[in-house]
């Protein structure tokens, strides 16, 4: 099914290929004002045609438009953010992706965000969202809350909310259930306690690699023990090491939601291209966690043993659903690991969106 869409906040190109993946042909114009996400994209995506920043794009500009999608900014709306809602700066651009949607009227359209739009401003902002797409006029709305870990082992919450002009069907797009998701998933032999998916760098589908009686490590937590146990093959999210009320920072085999300055590490190794095992400080990526590492504090006073490391980019970028070094080169060339850990932690998971666009595609 060919499609036009108009891919909005686009980021690196998770709604795109998530639609490719789906069954769409997509001819793709696409606004973002992050200069290296607009490189990834356009290395990507060759025939993509950039149209600028979202308040600057008319419909004139526009062939017929087929979708819009847009994860637009969060920072507003996040639990972890300063709670300005729709009267923040950042999340009110939703304004101008609703405006194109009137101006354009495509046959559907999707929007990601975060799960404390819910609750931002008590539930106002989102109830006036989802008043302003009713506005609009001829949609059919849906929405739920759905989580990357039933796809991929990331536990990332976020709502998606979709529009579409209903052919009198009687289809829907939600619910997903994650036990309807357990068929996309590939697994691996099982090797270890922790399963095999969840592998290293080298290993195709998965993340990191573990051992069988892995030595265990002690992280600092505000449990009642002080501390949480981590094994090879577990995540430790380690954003302000300093914290003494943080509790949650390990993961049994599943990261925590990637932030974008990817404040995570592994218990495990890394392998290369043609599979073989690096040490913990035979390549710089997967070096040992440092002082300089982290947010609020010291990493050196959180963890200390020498075989936790760094989640590496090739590793986010698996977590979001993208093939490995999607974000390694844009269109200028090469790009650094710093801006690949922003890029992937404010993409959207392409596996969601497959499975959210392939039940818009039954329908239409």
């Amino acid at each position: 099914m060919k499609i036009t869409v108009l891919d909005l906040f686009s980021g690196i190109g998770g709604f795109h290929l998530g639609l490719e993946r789906a069954g769409f042909e997509v001819e793709s114009y696409f606004s973002e004002i992050d200069k290296y996400a607009i490189q990834v994209y356009q290395n990507n995506f060759k025939e993509a045609k950039y149209v600028g920043s979202v308040t600057d794009v008319r419909r004139e500009q526009l062939p017929r438009i087929d979708a819009i999608t847009f994860g637009s900014p969060c920072q507003d709306f996040s639990l972890a953010g300063k709670r300005k809602g729709m009267g923040g700066e950042r999340s009110s651009l939703i304004t101008e992706a609703i405006r194109l949607i009137t101006e354009c009227r495509p046959r559907f359209f999707i929007w990601e965000n975060v799960k404390g739009t819910f609750s931002s401003n008590n539930g106002a902002d989102f109830w006036a969202i989802i008043q302003a797409f009713a506005n609009i006029g001829g949609y059919r709305l849906e929405w739920q809350l759905l989580n990357t870990k039933w796809f991929l082992p990331q536990n990332r919450e976020r709502i998606y909310l979709v529009g579409y002009i209903a052919n009198g069907s009687g289809g829907q797009v939600f619910p997903i259930t994650e036990s309807s998701t357990k068929n996309n998933i590939v697994q691996g032999q099982s090797t270890n306690t922790i399963t095999a998916r969840y592998a290293g760098e080298g290993q195709g589908t998965y993340l990191i690699e573990s051992k069988l009686n892995a030595q265990e490590i002690k992280v600092k937590s505000a449990t009642s023990t002080g501390y949480e146990v981590a094994q090879e093959g577990d995540s430790i999210n380690y954003s302000v090491p300093s914290s003494k009320t943080r509790r949650g920072r390990v993961g049994k085999g599943i990261a925590s939601t990637l932030d974008t300055a990817c404040n995570q590490a592994v218990i495990g190794y890394s392998r290369d291209a043609k599979g073989k095992v690096i040490s913990y400080h035979e390549k710089q990526e997967a070096n040992t966690l440092h002082s300089s590492s982290g947010q609020g504090g010291n990493t050196d006073q959180y963890i200390k043993q020498d075989n936790i490391r760094r989640l590496t980019p090739i590793e986010c970028e698996r977590l979001q659903g993208f093939p490995d070094n999607w974000t390694q080169y844009g269109s200028e060339g090469l790009i650094s690991d710093t801006q690949r850990y922003k890029m992937c932690g404010n993409a959207v998971t392409v596996d969601v969106v497959k499975a959210v666009t392939q039940n818009i595609k039954n329908i239409l």
